[in-house]
């Protein structure tokens, strides 16, 4: 938030429900700015410092209006229309390079010393798991799609995206089956191969031997019978969500079929989407076009101490692993991070190819032509038109001071901050690009934010007022109960 207004800290052996009606809003405020960081990272994955910022700036120049008796409906309205206005603005079409956008994202990032590595990979991996929605909208589901797998060993250079799913299991019984297969035909499942057993506890009482030989047999039959009707399909590779028993093993073993058990769901789902399998819930079902043909080859291959199974070379995936190879642990998850911040960019490009200028260039252009339509702006609202048109400047600000500098000017559109040496330079030069979406979902989370907390009474005004001249001057504090050994805890004065 602004830099001079009160944070209240919360200690957490205090109890929540003491304290004032002030001091609940505070919290209550707190806890929705934190939600806004929530959401923009859910929708674009990207901005979620500016959504706080910015929504923060523009509640404290909303102070001053309602010091001066304003009605925040007043102030909402001239807020909203802003926010229209400085949409339009952006609505900037300028398609360049994917690439130098993806960059600019990871740049200040621990990766960005790997250039373009991880750039690619995020474009490659979006790109493959990208779904045509028609009218030239493509979805990408990322988390649902997209799996990064991490093995520690070897270098980072080695990290590439696989045309296809990797997945961390071996084949049920490695010395009969085959570990490499080229253009197997997949059945996937989601049903166990072994004999059901009983829900809860059953007795069978049995009054002859030979009774005992004809349960056994009948248990194997049901098996027997199971893997015949996937055996009809002659599949090359079995993959199943739940147990496989032995003796399924050894009849799919007897049949040259590669088995693999116990699969996570999510995989499971991901390698349809890459082989263009369908999963199946009961083996009576199957149908031809159930099976997966789309993979070139499935291979199984150890890295360090653990089996690896491949499934590559698919014809058209529409899900895919990122391998990512790395030195320690820290540094795979450390890079695991940028690559998700990388993605989601790549992401919003596919989904929307709009590019903006970044390094708070854009920023500095929607609050100068803000300011210069505040003058058409009438009646009333014209002050708080204004005051949000300033509010945008706390971004560019934000920037500097992380920079160390002090001074900017929005005459240029294309002028920014460079945010690694703290330069005023030229951002198309520089190649220093933001999203649309991400500035959008910005610019409408956090003025949408700053008008909900203002319509609620006694938020904004939650900051202690100054003691009258007159008065006694001991001001009453909120009482805050005590437990344990927790400080008098108290709210912060201006």
């Amino acid at each position: 938030m602004a830099l001079h207004a009160p944070v209240l800290v919360l200690k957490d052996s205090l109890k929540r429900e003491s304290g004032t009606k002030v001091h609940h809003a505070n919290i209550q405020a707190a806890k929705s700015m934190i939600e806004l960081s929530r959401t923009q990272d859910e929708e674009v994955g990207d901005g979620t410092t500016s959504v706080i910022v910015l929504a923060g700036e523009m509640l404290h120049v909303a102070q001053a209006f309602i010091d001066k008796n304003y009605h925040p409906t007043v102030i909402c309205r001239a807020y909203t229309k802003a926010l229209d206005d400085a949409l339009a603005v952006l609505d900037v079409d300028d398609r360049v390079a994917m690439l130098g956008l993806v960059k600019s994202s990871i740049g200040t990032k621990f990766t960005g010393q790997f250039g373009d590595l991880i750039a690619d990979l995020a474009i490659d991996a979006t790109t493959t798991a990208g779904v045509d929605l028609g009218q030239g909208i493509r979805e990408v589901d990322i988390k649902k799609y997209i799996k990064v797998e991490k093995v520690p060993g070897g270098q980072l250079e080695d990290s590439k995206v696989l045309k296809g799913v990797m997945i961390n299991k071996d084949v049920v019984a490695p010395g009969k089956m085959r570990r490499k297969i080229v253009n197997p035909r997949i059945i996937l499942l989601d049903c166990p191969l072994e004999y059901k057993k009983g829900e809860n506890q059953t007795n069978a009482e049995l009054m002859k031997e030979e009774d005992w030989q004809v349960m056994l047999q009948m248990e194997e039959e049901y098996i027997e019978n199971l893997c015949a009707q996937i055996l009809k399909f002659k599949p090359d590779l079995v993959i199943t969500e739940k147990g496989l028993s032995d003796l399924a093993i050894h009849y799919l073993g007897k049949a040259g079929v590669s088995a693999i058990r116990r699969l996570r769901k999510t995989d499971n789902r991901r390698i349809a989407k890459a082989c263009g399998a369908v999963i199946v819930n009961r083996p009576e079902e199957l149908q031809e076009s159930d099976v997966g043909t789309g993979a070139g080859l499935f291979e199984v291959k150890k890295f360090g101490d653990e089996f690896f199974a491949f499934i590559v070379d698919c014809k058209d995936p529409k899900a895919c692993t990122v391998l990512l190879r790395g030195a320690s642990k820290d540094v795979l998850n450390e890079v695991e991070r940028n690559l998700q911040d990388a993605m989601s960019v790549a992401r919003n490009i596919l989904k929307n190819p709009k590019l903006l200028p970044g390094g708070g260039a854009t920023v500095l252009t929607v609050s100068a032509t803000l300011k210069q339509k505040s003058s058409s702006v009438e009646g009333v609202e014209k002050w708080p038109y204004e005051a949000a048109a300033l509010a945008f400047e706390a971004i560019p600000r934000t920037l500097l001071q992380n920079c160390g500098l002090n001074h900017a000017n929005g005459e240029n559109a294309w002028v920014g901050i460079d945010g690694s040496s703290g330069d005023i330079v030229d951002m198309k030069e520089r190649k220093i690009w933001d999203s649309y979406s991400v500035k959008a979902q910005t610019f409408k989370t956090a003025i949408e934010a700053a008008c909900m907390l203002l319509r609620i009474d006694d938020i904004v005004s939650g900051i202690k007022k100054k003691q009258a001249p007159g008065a006694s001057s001991a001001p009453k504090q909120p009482q805050i109960e005590q437990e344990g050994d927790a400080d008098n805890e108290q709210m912060i004065p201006e």
